[in-house]
């Protein structure tokens, strides 16, 4: 029985991630967060260890990647690239290979025309974290990533999604967080899909100037 590791595992991405694993799979899930009580309704299922921890101290993460197949980051805020570092210093420590890591659209300066400024904008404090944590991915090429660029997330209740890879301009405005969710458990499952790549996630037939409830 497998083990994955789940960064910042009280994410709303994630929390959707770790249900359906649970449900759909025989893994083991180790959830790594700054105050493990947020999960404690967690603690006595026997196929979750929850470990409370800080995702920018590469030692942290080191001990917690003991016995793990893949890494999958839901980890955000400004100090991502820190974190991006860690995550690879750690990876490499314990010769874990594969990483899912979960970015956001304009990571790659992919978005354009009025949606991409009107983005660029909108995140402007956060992209830096983006960019630099796609320049350390693109670096630590003995490491497999899978980058995920999701649109501006919804809770809808749906899985409607296409993909578009690196070279590709961004397509629409948003997308659900199911939808994302999907992406990371398909890829959990057949650890080969999107290997070594940087997808784009978004809704079909959103494209607009800004996501519609803006």
């Amino acid at each position: 029985m497998g083990k994955i590791l789940i960064l910042g595992a009280y994410g709303k991405t994630a929390q959707i991630v770790t249900e359906r694993l649970l449900a759909e799979t025989n893994l083991k899930l180790k959830l790594f967060l700054r105050n493990a009580n947020r999960l404690a309704d967690l603690k006595d299922n026997p196929r979750i260890e929850l470990i409370e921890g800080d995702t920018t101290d590469a030692l942290q993460l080191e001990a917690a990647m003991q016995d793990v197949e893949i890494v999958y980051s839901n980890v955000g805020g400004v100090d991502l690239a820190q974190t991006t570092q860690a995550i690879f210093t750690a990876m490499e420590a314990t010769g874990v290979k594969r990483l899912i890591f979960y970015s956001a659209l304009g990571a790659r300066h992919e978005v354009k025309g009025k949606f991409g400024e009107w983005n660029e904008n909108a995140i402007s404090s956060y992209l830096p974290g983006f960019r630099k944590s796609a320049t350390l991915i693109d670096k630590h090429q003995d490491i497999d990533t899978t980058e995920l660029r999701p649109a501006w997330l919804t809770d809808q209740d749906e899985v409607d999604y296409e993909i578009t890879k690196k070279d590709e301009n961004f397509k629409g405005t948003e997308v659900s967080r199911k939808s994302v969710a999907d992406v990371v458990v398909k890829i959990i499952k057949v650890p080969t899909l999107y290997a070594h790549e940087s997808i784009g996630i978004n809704k079909p037939d959103t494209a607009g100037d800004r996501p519609a409830w803006m």
